[in-house]
């Protein structure tokens, strides 16, 4: 199956780890993967700052990349793959409804990773192992926005050796929220304060999530407070293979 890989931002300039094992994980899976160079960010800061307007020009980019071909688009990031099926609204918002039913057609072939091993390949049980404790973080985009909640924990339920622990609150935000974090600061630091107590109440080896800038946000609070905890995006946890 050929499959276009959106890298996203975050995963392109600051985890580019997680993107490579993206690619890795379809390919082992048997997905023919589809680079497009002139994708570009899905405008998910200017959207939620306000600047709807004037993201626009780079919407229809993303969408005039996208209609090349008409392979499903698989990204690393809820919070990506929602601000993108948004599109549509945007633009009929803005009295364009011709871009809007263009953005339509590409919105319906974006899948989050998860979403697309589990519901499109059919498939849970990747050949992973990784020996340990985790917790998993369900985040807000991927469960509450786009309501992908099983399909994480169906893959992670069948790595080997891999033992999920429920903690206290496990839903609630981690307080990042793209630029509620930078705007609302003081809450944000409580809210991610909180969530990493209800993390190492249950002493875990990993903290694992699905999209990147929640384990950033995450991560950073555990790694100033001096926790032992491995952060790993689902990709990266999917391409182990134990030894």
């Amino acid at each position: 199956m050929n499959v276009n890989f959106y890298v996203t931002c975050i995963a392109d300039v600051v985890k580019a780890g997680v993107a490579k094992n993206t690619v890795l994980l379809l390919e082992k899976l048997g997905c023919n993967i589809v680079f497009l160079e002139k994708q570009g960010c899905c405008g998910q800061p200017s959207l939620n700052s306000g600047y709807t307007k004037q993201a626009l020009a780079g919407m229809k980019n993303l969408v005039e990349t996208f209609e090349v071909n008409d392979y499903p688009i698989v990204a690393p990031a809820g919070s990506c793959v929602y601000a993108i099926k948004t599109y549509p609204e945007y633009f009929n918002r803005f009295d364009e409804p011709e871009w809007a039913e263009r953005a339509q057609k590409v919105a319906d072939r974006f899948y989050d990773l998860t979403d697309f091993i589990v519901n499109k390949l059919g498939v849970t049980n990747v050949g992973a192992t990784l020996t340990g404790k985790a917790v998993y973080h369900p985040s807000c985009s991927l469960s509450r926005k786009l309501g992908i909640v099983n399909e994480p924990l169906a893959l992670l339920q069948n790595v080997k050796g891999l033992e999920l622990l429920p903690i206290h609150n496990q839903t609630t935000c981690c307080g990042f929220g793209g630029t509620f974090s930078v705007k609302m600061a003081e809450i944000s630091g409580e809210m991610v304060t909180e969530k990493v107590e209800h993390i190492t109440e249950v002493h875990p080896d990993y903290l694992i999530g699905a999209d990147v800038s929640c384990l950033l946000n995450i991560g950073g609070r555990l790694s100033r407070e001096g926790k032992k905890v491995k952060v790993m995006h689902i990709a990266e946890v999917l391409m182990q293979e134990g030894k």
